[in-house]
């Protein structure tokens, strides 16, 4: 049995308007069904971790709207942050208090707003990386990239240990230059790091000890109090103090460079849901020259009339009708107060604009 802990942060900025501060992607139906990201996360997880393993660990504001999405998930199992401290102290946090509440346990960390197409392979792959991480391995799942991408880390794969598919990380790259992308993609030696982790949380809190001893000493004593009429006052004394940094720079590169990571190949039909292009890559075309984002397969796609156009990614969230002609390859997302269209090639610049209006001070659009 495994603990699934499924961070829900960031406001996904690089699908602003849809995402914003106060409900963010993973909160919303992007998979092509009627379920949201977190909830088709927590039901892919569901043979390998009923609701009582499983843990989210979200900010304040969103752990309501948490509650609502998942009714069955136990009220103690909502780790709620006061504060965004990056990926490690998330992570960490629900490592540590596992590990006051069940101190032999393996945990895995998945992203609440990953794709994943086989379900049943997934479930396989993490199997693999359980059996890894029972042998004091911190495991990583590794996609085979399919083309040279610049906005995921890469980790370098060496030596099988044993017979079976796990590999030895002998390196983590985040977010290479493109020419460098090329080179690791050719290598056939290199995975795209999927920030899928699965690790006995002893060892785990034993690594971040020995790399971080500062967040790990917090993270204990955050954990201490967890269960306790102290939390509130010992999360608002410790929690501002701990260091912001990612799981990846705090812990698997240097546990890396150490040998104590593995990685499985994990080809599944993974996405990372980053931008409005790459949702276009993954949901099913509306038939007219467009992916219509938010309507579930077999409804009739809302509000869209397009003609003589295609490549389009349309997201119609405003009860507008949104009309194209003669237009190719491009975002067009409606909402009630916020009108984006930019080229799809140019996806991942969107994050530029919420970057130009938190310099303006417009936040009301955020």
């Amino acid at each position: 049995m495994l603990y699934a802990v499924i961070p829900a942060g960031g406001s996904g900025t690089r699908l602003w308007p849809l995402s914003r501060a106060d409900h963010p992607k993973f909160l919303h139906p992007l998979t092509g069904s009627a379920a949201s990201l977190l909830q088709a996360t927590v039901r892919r997880l569901a043979p390998l971790a009923p609701m009582d393993r499983t843990y989210v660990v979200t900010g304040a504001a969103h752990a309501a709207a948490v509650a609502r999405q998942l009714p069955s998930l136990p009220e103690a199992h909502i780790l709620v942050e006061p504060s965004p401290r990056d990926s490690c102290a998330a992570i960490g946090l629900a490592a540590a208090v596992i590990a006051q509440r069940d101190p032999a346990a393996v945990m895995g960390s998945f992203a609440a707003d990953h794709l994943i197409q086989d379900g049943d392979r997934f479930c396989d792959v993490l199997r693999e990386a359980v059996a890894g991480a029972e042998q004091g391995l911190l495991m990583t799942v590794g996609i085979t990239p399919t083309r040279p991408e610049t906005g995921y880390g890469y980790l370098r794969s060496g030596d099988r240990l044993g017979t079976g598919p796990i590999r030895r990380v002998e390196e983590f790259t985040e977010k290479p230059a493109y020419d460098l992308a090329v080179r690791y993609v050719e290598s056939g030696h290199h995975f795209w790091n999927a920030s899928i982790f699965v690790w006995r949380v002893d060892v785990f809190l034993a690594e971040l000890a020995r790399q971080q001893p500062q967040l790990h000493a917090g993270l204990v004593t955050i954990a201490q109090a967890w269960d306790t009429p102290r939390r509130a006052a010992v999360l608002g004394d410790v929690w501002p103090s701990l260091p912001k940094i990612s799981v990846d720079y705090a812990v698997m590169e240097g546990a890396a460079a150490a040998g104590r990571v593995g990685t499985v190949p994990g080809d599944f039909g993974w996405t990372d849901v980053g931008d409005f292009h790459t949702l276009g890559t993954v949901l099913p075309d509306a038939g007219e020259g467009a992916v219509v984002v938010g309507a579930p397969d077999g409804e009739e796609k809302p509000g869209v009339l397009l003609h003589d156009s295609s490549g389009l990614v349309v997201v119609p969230h405003s009860g507008r009708l949104v009309a194209a002609l003669g237009v190719h390859d491009l975002v067009v997302v409606d909402t009630p107060d916020v009108v984006l269209i930019c080229p799809r090639d140019r996806a991942q610049d969107v994050k530029k604009l919420v970057d130009l209006l938190k310099e303006r001070g417009e936040h009301t659009y955020l």
